[in-house]
């Protein structure tokens, strides 16, 4: 009987993108993503001008991106459970476009160093506003459509992955690092405008009522993730995924210019052939999602990442490099789907922000320790070196799913409560 309800309810379930709340989503996401990428090579490109590539002050763009996280996730998903997520979303994107402007202010009559503190501003914000959103995705998005869900947003990604460094690089090379900066904030204020047409959020009594025990709540969190054996195996896999990605990125300009001898224009390329087989490889995972278990997903994508970054690390050969970055990019959608479905389905729906506040710092913050550490490895040993151990980490965690692969998710989206 379980069986025949859940079928129909499968079958009177519109499309994904029928879904009003993914359209709101995807289009806010859209608006976010023009203003990140705008930030991310603006910013990029104007510090390596300014400093002449020094590497400590190129990895510092990428610690004051990601060290925030690390602080602010857990408070951000303890207070996402708590607060009204629509409401978070629109004040976090606000309250950024806010700060922007004051930094942009700021650079105009102060300190081109200043640069850095828009994107300090914004990592802290969006630790209140990305949990906010994975708990109204878990509301709103039936449990069978959750993984397609996921390789929606992938695909988005890959999209902005592809557009993003030609766009950020167009702005910055015909207007400037201010006028850059200003569309970011503009594009802040569009992306709270949007989120206005989501659903009216729900109050939860039982969460209003227990105001007063964060730091109770804060801990239920921790609690709630090691008594998992599957969400205690993927905060495994998300610190030495952490340590990879951290090592491999923050090193990714000298890629282009020590092995491949380009300009530090070059870089876009790269990132656009990774985002192109990025959207094709999240769009072969949204057809065949509901026939590989998020686990499976996940091993397989930090396999065939394992083996990219070091062939990266060796070559010095742009068509080898561009072949590996495609590979990689087809597969890394394995990874983001796979973690994202496997936080939804073994969250129950009250703990979801403080579940996504624990294990997200797990991947930052050794992320952050890994990219700090970048530039001194980088004076110390060759890139090659750096960029194999950088792929033995994504192979320890490929391991760390096999004792997981065969569990099964709760049946229901509240099979498993805080408290039980």
């Amino acid at each position: 009987m379980r069986g025949l309800d859940s079928h129909q309810t499968t079958a009177s379930t519109p499309s994904i993108l029928g879904n009003r709340f993914i359209q709101t989503i995807l289009l806010s996401n859209v608006l976010l993503q023009i203003g990140i990428w705008v930030r991310n090579f603006a910013i990029l490109l104007y510090v390596a001008e300014r400093t002449n590539n020094d590497p400590y002050a190129i990895s510092l763009i990428s610690i004051a991106e990601f060290a925030p996280i690390f602080v602010f996730s857990f408070i951000g998903g303890t207070f996402a459970d708590r607060w009204l997520p629509k409401r978070t979303m629109i004040w976090c994107d606000l309250l950024s476009a806010a700060s922007v402007f004051i930094v942009l202010l700021t650079i105009h009559y102060g300190s081109w160093h200043s640069v850095y503190f828009v994107t300090f501003i914004s990592a802290i914000l969006s630790q209140f506003s990305q949990p906010s959103g994975m708990r109204l995705f878990k509301q709103h998005v039936p449990e069978h459509q959750l993984q397609q869900g996921m390789a929606l947003f992938q695909s988005l990604m890959a999209i902005f992955l592809v557009l993003g460094p030609m766009l950020g690089t167009f702005l910055y090379s015909n207007l400037g690092l201010e006028p850059s900066i200003a569309v970011m904030g503009v594009v802040f204020i569009l992306s709270a405008l949007v989120l206005m047409r989501l659903p009216k959020d729900r109050v939860d009594k039982a969460a209003h009522s227990g105001k007063g025990q964060f730091r109770k709540e804060f801990v239920e969190g921790f609690r709630y993730v090691w008594n998992s054996p599957v969400l205690r195996m993927l905060g495994l896999a998300f610190i030495l995924a952490g340590l990879a990605v951290g090592l491999a990125q923050a090193l990714t300009l000298f890629i282009v210019t020590e092995r491949l001898g380009r300009t530090e224009e070059f870089l876009q390329y790269i990132l656009m052939v990774n985002g192109a087989a990025m959207l094709i490889g999240g769009g072969i995972v949204a057809v065949f999602s509901k026939r590989v278990a998020p686990q499976l997903l996940l091993a397989l994508g930090m396999l065939f990442s394992a083996l990219c970054t070091v062939i990266v690390g060796y070559s010095t050969s742009v068509a080898v490099t561009l072949v590996t970055q495609f590979v990689n990019g087809l597969v890394f959608p394995c990874i983001h789907i796979g973690i994202s479905t496997m936080i939804l389905k073994w969250s129950h729906e009250s703990i979801v922000g403080r579940v996504n506040g624990v294990l997200n710092p797990m991947f930052m913050g050794m992320m952050v320790v890994s990219m700090s550490f970048a530039g001194a490895l980088k004076h110390s040993y060759p890139l090659e070196s750096i960029y194999t151990a950088a792929g033995i980490l994504f192979l320890i965690g490929a391991s760390v799913m096999v004792p997981i692969m065969n569990k099964k998710a709760p049946e229901s989206a509240n099979a498993v409560s805080p408290s039980s």
